[in-house]
């Protein structure tokens, strides 16, 4: 296991651009728990720190696919760099201007969230021409969704360490900027300034237009669904078995799942259609939800957290090959950029609804609802599955293209193309 994800690791550029991204999504992975620690350290209340925390979250879900497509049409450097310099000069307007303004505050929110760069996309864009082998490029994949899971787990600890060393204001200027090195890491990178999209045909759909990407972004917003009811229903769990600790292990369980499931998955090459594989991660996703309705004790209850994390890595994994070639032609940094943000869409839809069940029914029906969205995403894959199993069809691509910079005024069609 270990030798396959060396192999990689020790290709030219690899570790750069995984740890530079790493880097520099730390704004967007601490973000929340930032604005929350921020407002209630000012002062604000719960409410005023859930909505401008919300409201980043819809800016953020917003900007990621617009933000990938001028990746797609210009390029990294002149997208990423500036986005995440904007990004981090509006987190710095709310650090210092606080809440005496909501206007000021939500603006400023909602500008740090829009201009959040998609370092996230952009790299699994640069996977296929700095490994060239396609067994690595998924490999590569497995692990860019574990260290998903690692960012996640270890920035929320470093926001509240250095809320306690210093403040909640230095918290959100420190991380902010250091994201935006780990950007500049990457885009003064040579993969990062030599890669182009290949040419694409001007559609005002985008990557939206691929069937089989619509169909994975309807089986991702229920996946989305189920990791957000989770943490609703872990809370009221953890409400009557000792509360906040309790519930940090849970949380911790289910990305200590996610980081063996993907660890284990990404050491193998796999054979066979991705699309039937995935239907198979999202049914054991969806089984391994269902024993967390048994409400054990806390020790027991953590390793079914564990266990309900373990497919959800390589889900991800197995979905990043189906972006690929699904991808219209010239989209793929938006079409990855889109699952993100149906991956966030879904996981505030999840929080959303899972707050009334568990008040109707307490953690048992919570936790009835990711088995549910485990299901239905399921489903979907099912209904779909010719779609996703089909050769994907390439974009006609014109000469006057969206990212043709000579945008010539005659417009020709490429003989091996199709529409």
């Amino acid at each position: 296991m270990a030798t396959g994800y060396l192999e990689i690791l020790r290709a030219r550029h690899v570790t750069r651009l995984l740890v530079g991204t790493l880097v520099g999504r730390l704004p967007n992975a601490t973000a929340a728990i930032a604005i929350v620690l921020f407002v209630r350290a000012e002062g604000g209340t719960y409410s005023l720190a859930g909505a401008l925390a919300a409201v980043y979250g819809v800016a953020n879900a917003v900007g990621q696919p617009a933000l990938g497509r001028l990746v797609d049409l210009w390029g990294q450097p002149r997208v990423q760099l500036p986005a995440a310099v904007l990004s981090a000069l509006a987190m710095a307007v709310f650090a210092f201007a606080g809440t005496a303004s909501d206007v000021l505050a939500y603006g400023a929110v909602a500008a740090a969230g829009l201009f959040t760069p998609p370092l996230e996309g952009g790299l699994r864009a640069l996977w296929a021409s700095v490994l060239p082998d396609r067994g690595h490029v998924q490999r590569a994949y497995a692990m860019d969704a574990v260290a998903q899971e690692v960012i996640f787990t270890v920035g929320p600890l470093l926001v509240t360490l250095c809320a306690s060393l210093w403040s909640a204001q230095a918290a959100l200027l420190v991380l902010n900027a250091i994201g935006v090195l780990g950007a500049l890491s990457v885009v003064v990178s040579a993969p990062s300034r030599a890669w182009r999209s290949a040419p694409r045909e001007a559609h005002w759909l985008g990557a939206l237009r691929s069937p089989g990407l619509l169909a994975l972004l309807g089986a991702f917003l229920a996946v989305g669904m189920a990791l957000g009811s989770i943490t609703v229903a872990a809370m009221s769990y953890a409400d009557g078995h000792g509360g906040d600790q309790v519930y940090g292990w849970l949380m911790a369980g289910i990305g200590l799942g996610a980081l063996i499931g993907g660890t284990a998955y990404g050491a193998r090459q796999w054979a066979g259609e991705p699309a039937r594989r995935l239907q198979v991660l999202v049914a054991l996703l969806a089984v391994c939800y269902l024993p967390l309705m048994l409400l054990p004790g806390v020790v027991a209850m953590t390793l079914l957290t564990v266990v309900a994390g373990l497919f959800l890595a390589p889900a991800l994994a197995c979905a990043f090959v189906l972006v690929d070639r699904h991808a219209p032609r010239g989209t793929v940094t938006e079409a990855f950029s889109w699952l993100v943000t149906t991956f966030t869409v879904g996981a505030s839809v999840g929080t959303g609804l899972t707050g009334p069940v568990v008040e109707a029914g307490g953690a048992l029906w919570g936790f009835a609802v990711p088995g549910a969205a485990g299901g239905v995403s399921l489903l979907v894959l099912i209904a779909t599955g010719r779609v996703l199993a089909a050769p994907a069809g390439r974009a006609v691509v014109a000469v006057r293209s969206e990212n043709d910079p000579n945008r010539a005024l005659k417009a020709r069609f490429s003989s091996g193309d199709r529409a």
